[in-house]
């Protein structure tokens, strides 16, 4: 596998290698060893895995210390435009966001630490996605900044997406305090 570090500390891509013939492909999803050697010590204790249609935007969702999750990110069918942004007080891109691309083509990974609120975007029809957790899913410590906020800019490319109730009420990153 292959580790790729971003422009934000802790957001890393992973590209595994691999292996294709006549028959098709093959390829390490997840590897324990490698993964806490080569990207960072995390114990994974939940999957999650969602369907959506095309211009579905989930996010941009969090949980709160003590509860906060590390998240392992990758498409099995179709594709995103998947989105991390900090909102660590002490870090120098607090306030920042990262976006990548991943597809069932190019069988990308994302690895969110703790301390990012995290949302996607399906560019597809029945679009797959699939993620590890390092924390099981707590309810009370859950939040959600509003997807479109003017003071995080981040380009989606579009401007009436699928959303739930709960992603439209949101907060603003501005009213927004963080407890990471």
């Amino acid at each position: 596998m292959k580790v790729v570090e971003t422009t934000i500390g802790g957001l890393v891509i992973i590209e595994p290698k691999i292996h294709e013939d006549e028959r098709g492909y093959f390829f390490e999803s997840w590897n324990n060893r490698k993964f806490n050697e080569l990207v960072a010590n995390v114990n994974f204790v939940q999957d999650n895995q969602s369907c959506s249609s095309k211009n579905t935007l989930r996010g941009l969702h969090f949980q709160n210390p003590p509860y906060a999750q590390g998240k392992l990110v990758r498409v099995i069918s179709g594709s995103i435009l998947d989105v991390a942004v900090d909102i660590r007080k002490s870090s120098p891109t607090y306030g920042k966001h990262f976006s990548v691309l991943l597809s069932k083509e190019n069988n990308k990974m994302f690895y969110i630490p703790p301390g990012f609120a995290h949302g996607f975007l399906a560019l597809e029809d029945d679009t797959i996605m699939s993620y590890k957790c390092t924390v099981d899913y707590n309810k009370e410590s859950e939040g959600s900044l509003f997807w479109d906020d003017k003071d995080l800019n981040i380009d989606w490319s579009i401007t009436n997406p699928l959303i739930s109730e709960k992603d439209d009420k949101a907060e603003s990153f501005k009213s927004f305090i963080s407890l990471f």
